[in-house]
């Protein structure tokens, strides 16, 4: 796909043409298994976004394995999530670089391969050394399984389609890793969760190396060297220092020292992607309205998201008992719901009205499920109370994030989906990390403040005590998606995007 802007021949450099301005020597094969690499791509993003989540539930056993302190345990996911939110736009660009298929592949093999390690670890060192491995490979992955997914869907129809099941993936991925994780945990060995990759490694590479077609590299496109560092850097002060918040206070130097690193860091980025000639990120990807507008709906989303995963779990386990089976079952339904919705979203609603109504309404609705969410108690049910606030919540995330997936890389050049792609997971990764940090902050405080003045060993006072730690993420995480709703409705244009129009198709998937 070795085609440069002038040659695409659709709109001025500035607006280089919708993605699915493929490439006219688009390999046949690729178009005749678009569905199957659909799987493939769909089975890929599953493993980069559940590897977030299905670690977590394994940690106690890992921990009594390896025998690392308590202290030490938040950087087995930490690890990766550093690794994989730093280098995401270095990886988009290396897929437009060297060619999404290899890159691809590359990916496949390397994640595989430090899962493989990581769950072989017989030490700490080890596990986290090959969770940042995990994370740098799926920093290749997620970006070039999203550009392919973009540059092998030109139809607005079959588009829509493949976004709605792509959206669906990365949206209730999570929610299918605790559920992962708690049936290998549980019958197998926590090394499972790890190993699990390396057989759908082997599955996902035999149809994507038969599958996918090789793209010649563009050789218009050069690697921004000073735009790639500072990135990086900024990312992973960001993402470091978040982090980092959890276990020391908001005012410890490393941690409010590090965030504004981060932020100058991404300021000169962003002063340098306008100066550059060959920018790692262009500012035309990200000043046209509805892909700014699903680039901060994803990041806000994010953040509300994987709150409710983790402190859902949290309430399921502590509070009412459930095993890890129980709650990953339990969020079964939520996926459900994000699935119809994302199906709705892509397929009907954004190629009629736009995406306008559309985000803001998912974003209220998920704001109204999590505002329910803090009803709840220790005597709540399954049937009468968690599960509609979970179906309500799902459907609400299927609107914005299968949303936000398709209109994030909708207009790009097919030279820049790589980078566009990494900018959309990029905004998930950052956002997740952000809402985890500050949320498990702002609960934790919520609980030592009800402990306050009445007696810590009674275990009245800390089941109430961990249930108000609940109550108060549940209040964030709605006021997350309460800006989110807001910030979304001014961004987004109104009406269809022109690239979708032609009719609203039949949703079969």
């Amino acid at each position: 796909m070795s085609r440069t802007r002038a040659e695409a021949g659709s709109g001025p450099p500035d607006d280089p043409g919708p993605a699915g301005a493929a490439d006219p020597s688009h390999d046949e094969r690729s178009h005749r298994h678009r569905w199957l690499i659909l799987g493939v791509l769909g089975l890929a993003q599953l493993m980069v976004v559940l590897d977030v989540t299905i670690v977590n539930i394994a940690l106690p056993s890992a921990q009594a394995d390896l025998d690392f302190s308590n202290g030490d345990r938040q950087w087995v996911v930490t690890a990766y999530s550093l690794a994989f939110g730093s280098l995401l736009l270095l990886g988009g660009r290396i897929a437009d670089l060297v060619g999404r298929k290899v890159t691809f592949l590359i990916g496949l093999v390397g994640f595989a391969a430090a899962s493989a390690v990581a769950g072989a670890s017989v030490n700490f060192d080890m596990l986290i050394s090959a969770r940042a491995f995990q994370g740098a490979f799926g920093a290749l992955l997620a970006p070039s399984a999203l550009s392919l997914l973009t540059t092998t869907f030109t139809d607005p129809g079959e588009r829509a389609k493949a976004f709605s099941v792509y959206g669906a993936v990365s949206g209730a991925g999570g929610a299918i890793g605790l559920l992962l994780g708690g049936v290998l945990t549980e019958y197998l060995d926590w090394r499972w969760t790890l190993y699990v990759n390396v057989v759908l490694t082997v599955v996902a590479f035999s149809l994507a190396s038969a599958l996918l077609t090789h793209t010649a590299r563009d050789r218009s496109v050069r690697l921004d060297v000073p735009g790639t560092a500072l990135v990086t850097a900024g990312l992973f002060c960001v993402v470091y220092g978040f982090s980092n918040a959890e276990h020391q206070d908001w005012g410890a130097p490393a941690t409010w020292g590090l965030l504004i690193i981060g932020a100058v860091l991404l300021t000169v980025f962003a002063w340098w992607s306008t100066r550059s000639a060959h920018p790692l990120l262009p500012m035309r990807i990200v000043t046209d309205r509805n892909r700014g507008a699903s680039f901060l709906g994803m990041l806000i989303s994010a953040g509300g998201m994987f709150g409710v995963f983790l402190f859902l779990t949290y309430y399921l386990q502590t509070g009412l008992d459930y095993t890890p089976i129980d709650s990953g079952v339990a969020f079964l339904p939520m996926v459900g719901g994000l699935v119809i919705a994302a199906t709705l979203a892509t397929n009907v609603l954004v190629p009629s009205i736009g995406p306008r109504l559309v985000v803001p309404v998912g974003m209220a609705i998920a704001t109204v499920g999590m505002v329910w969410m803090t009803t709840l108690d220790l005597s709540s049910s399954y049937a009468a109370h968690i599960l509609p606030m979970t179906v309500i919540v799902g459907f609400g995330l299927g609107l914005v994030v299968a949303t936000a997936m398709s209109l994030g890389t909708l207009g790009v050049s097919v030279h820049d989906a790589g980078v566009a792609s990494a900018t959309v997971n990029a905004m998930q990764q950052v956002g997740g990390s952000i809402g985890i940090a500050l949320l498990n902050t702002i609960s934790a405080s919520a609980a030592t403040d009800y402990v306050s003045g009445r007696n810590p060993k009674d275990p009245a006072v800390r089941a109430q005590a961990a249930l108000e730690s609940y109550h108060t993420a549940f209040w964030w995480s709605a006021g997350f998606f309460a800006v989110g709703a807001l910030v979304t409705v001014f961004l987004y244009r109104s009406g269809a995007p022109r690239e979708l129009k032609g009719g609203a198709p039949t949703i079969h998937m």
